[in-house]
């Protein structure tokens, strides 16, 4: 047996990354106003998965969402992928995707009740570079107060969510 080749059978996703697969791996993470976005092509049964901690690099210096840094923002993490998933000869018509997170986790500023929070940027980047890439949204679990846990299957592009608890301290007043 070749261990070079071994897959783990279960990955944890940190914010800011993006892991994609045709193994049957379990891929966990854990969401609050973060975003996840999948996609899945069941032509090579090819899945992918990214933890978008903020909505939009910087791309007034020039970003090209290609650095390891940029994959930490929802719109290069969702180009990331699809730029991925092209270089294997998928059509953006052939990608499944799904999206889940953007909860607003933090209570309002005084003051300021109707500023956007990073969920519901996080959302919106999403949504844009989506509709630019003209992507099928297939399923959904956004905004919201409470976090969520995700189980994602790349080989299958099943998702398993579980919507997670606030606690009496993190409830808004």
């Amino acid at each position: 047996m070749n261990t070079s080749w071994t897959i783990p059978a279960n990955v944890y996703l940190q914010p800011g990354e993006i892991f994609i697969s045709d193994k049957p791996v379990v891929v966990k993470t854990v969401l609050g106003s973060c975003i996840s976005v999948t996609m899945f092509n069941s032509r090579l049964r090819l899945g992918a998965i990214c933890h978008g901690l903020l909505p939009e690099c910087d791309k007034m210096n020039g970003c090209n969402c290609d650095s390891d840094e940029a994959i930490r923002y929802v719109d290069c993490s969702i180009i990331n992928m699809l730029e991925q998933f092209h270089s294997f000869g998928i059509l953006n018509g052939e990608i499944e995707v799904k999206m889940f997170g953007g909860a607003d986790m933090f209570k309002p500023i005084r003051g300021k009740p109707n500023r956007m929070n990073v969920g519901k940027q996080n959302i919106k980047a999403a949504f844009k570079v989506m509709g630019d890439a003209n992507l099928r949204l297939i399923a959904s679990d956004i905004g919201g107060p409470s976090g969520r846990a995700l189980i994602f299957v790349p080989n299958t592009g099943e998702v398993f969510l579980k919507r997670l608890r606030r606690t009496a301290m993190e409830t808004p007043a």
